[in-house]
């Protein structure tokens, strides 16, 4: 059930991120054509003004030479559009990845509680039975020994002695998933993203994100919070 409401959970979140995607790279698409447009009208521009510089009166070659330079700034600023473009859908994608390991780990962790009290419950039980069925067996010895009918009142052999405490199960450990060379790396540690994890407020902080055991934390602190690294800064100054 657990499961099931976690990935439901996680489809929700990403079910927009296809569109939101797929609108990036349309976008970039179309600063590539502008690009090409201007690279072209530069080469023309260029072109020109070889052929005429000669005869170009000296204002008119500043003015020939600040085309060609503002149709190199729209190339740039074509070009800055692009890698901002990149990193939205960068950090786009890599917030759902983040999102899917603490998920994981915290569906990992119930798993485990879960398996941990169902095999402490059965444990239990079996104990329960098995001290109830000796009683039981004690008083029917007892009644027949006490039996005057009985013929000889033969002794009984004691039953050979169980056990009463059982080996508890534990849940397997679960394998580490495989980890990408080129996904970012935070914390103190400089480990890649996983289980539960505090962003620092100061906007900043070169780390951003870390890791509450690294940090020395077991639930999230109420109110701002500041990584050991921004502190100390705060402090010199």
């Amino acid at each position: 059930m657990a499961k099931a409401v976690y990935l439901e959970h996680y489809l929700d979140s990403i079910e927009g991120l296809p569109f939101e995607l797929q609108r990036n790279f349309t976008l970039m698409s179309e600063l590539d054509n502008r690009t090409e447009e201007q690279k072209a009208e530069i080469d023309k521009l260029a072109a020109e003004y070889v052929a005429n510089v000669k005869t170009l009166a000296s204002e008119q070659r500043v003015q020939h030479l600040r085309k060609i330079e503002n149709a190199y700034t729209k190339c740039k600023e074509y070009s800055d559009d692009k890698v901002q473009l990149a990193m939205q859908i960068y950090e786009l994608v890599d917030k759902h990845i983040r999102r899917l390991d603490a998920d994981l780990a915290r569906f990992e962790n119930d798993l485990k509680d879960k398996l941990d009290s169902s095999s402490q419950e059965s444990s239990d039980d079996k104990r329960l039975k098995k001290d109830k069925s000796g009683r039981d067996k004690k008083a029917t010895r007892n009644q027949k020994d006490s039996d005057p009918d009985s013929p000889g009142r033969k002794k009984l052999k004691n039953s050979p002695n169980v056990t009463d405490s059982l080996l508890a199960m534990h849940p397997s450990d679960v394998l580490d998933m495989p980890v990408d060379p080129n996904e970012p790396t935070y914390c103190l540690c400089s480990q890649v993203s996983y289980g539960e994890m505090i962003g620092c407020d100061n906007l900043d902080c070169p780390i951003e994100w870390f890791h509450f055991a690294c940090v020395g934390l077991a639930t999230k602190p109420k109110g701002k919070w500041y990584c050991p690294c921004c502190i100390k800064e705060m402090r010199k100054k």
